[in-house]
């Protein structure tokens, strides 16, 4: 059972909208939501970092600025929500970077799943995700679940994952995945790309294993004929409806392509619908 979620906010209207869709995905589940702040000061020297003004009994005013955002934030959720028995919330304030600070606190504080909002596509550029986003994409080995701007809750009853076939799915951390589906009564769209050379006889092994892995959840496997995986994503939504997008962040496969290419702006796939990275211990 998940308990500890982790929700990096910046105060910005993108990173609500991310805590909002966290609470209302995990309403009914007992939780502990740590939103954290990670601050630095705008500009700081050495004498900043040498002599915290923490450590002379100084009222720090950027500390004291960060912690006031997180107590407000709370208290906002709190009138949005109303008060729910089986969330709990707790602030963090620190002066770390983003990065830095998600990988201590997944150690500190057990957590399960981070939740994050990412820009999505904006400006000239059509960037997909932030440049933090993809960082924790990146680095981060826990799953994390991030949130287009601007997208209003729905329960994710159709999620969408696409795979490879070449992941030892035993070795990945799919419990979130299937437990968000249990919760919502989802169903897992396991979709795949024929390449036209047919399965190697690992892949006809874990393609078998899914149905197993996802017993007691509703489960159905699409094979697609081969074309880019952003335009087979596209092509899936636009024949059935898709709520949530899943994948396993295994750096041999496809996934290290699609997203981490220069030419993602060249790609034409933008992410309207909440996505969950999986982390594999291939990494």
């Amino acid at each position: 059972m998940m308990k500890n979620i982790l929700l990096p906010t910046d105060f910005s209207d993108n990173s609500k909208n991310a805590i909002r869709y966290a609470i209302q995905l995990l309403e009914n589940d007992q939780c502990t939501f740590y939103l954290f702040n990670a601050y630095t000061p705008v500009v700081y020297d050495l004498t900043y970092v040498l002599l915290s003004p923490a450590q002379f009994g100084i009222r720090d005013p950027i500390r004291a600025a960060s912690q006031e955002g997180l107590d407000e934030l709370t208290t906002e959720i709190l009138e949005e929500f109303g008060a729910n028995p089986n969330h709990k919330f707790e602030t963090i304030a620190r002066f770390e970077t983003l990065i830095a600070g998600i990988k201590e606190l997944i150690v500190e504080r057990n957590i399960d799943l981070v939740v994050m909002g990412t820009k999505g596509a904006t400006g000239a550029k059509k960037i997909l995700f932030g440049s933090n986003t993809v960082q924790v994409f990146k680095e981060i080995k826990v799953p994390v679940l991030a949130i287009p701007s601007n997208f209003d809750y729905v329960t994710p009853k159709e999620i969408l994952f696409p795979t490879d076939l070449e992941v030892d799915y035993k070795s990945v951390q799919l419990h979130v995945l299937k437990e968000i589906a249990k919760w919502h009564t989802s169903k897992i769209n396991v979709m795949h790309v024929n390449t036209g050379y047919g399965l190697s006889e690992a892949q006809e092994g874990n393609k078998m294993l899914l149905p197993t892995l996802f017993k007691e959840i509703a489960y159905e496997f699409h094979d697609m004929e081969d074309m880019e995986i952003p335009a087979a994503i596209n092509k899936f939504q636009e024949e059935h409806p898709v709520d949530m997008l899943a994948m396993i962040n295994n750096k041999q496969s496809f996934f290290e392509n699609l997203f981490f290419k220069d030419t993602i702006n060249q790609i034409g796939f933008y992410l309207n619908i909440p996505f969950l990275v999986i982390p594999s211990k291939q990494q």
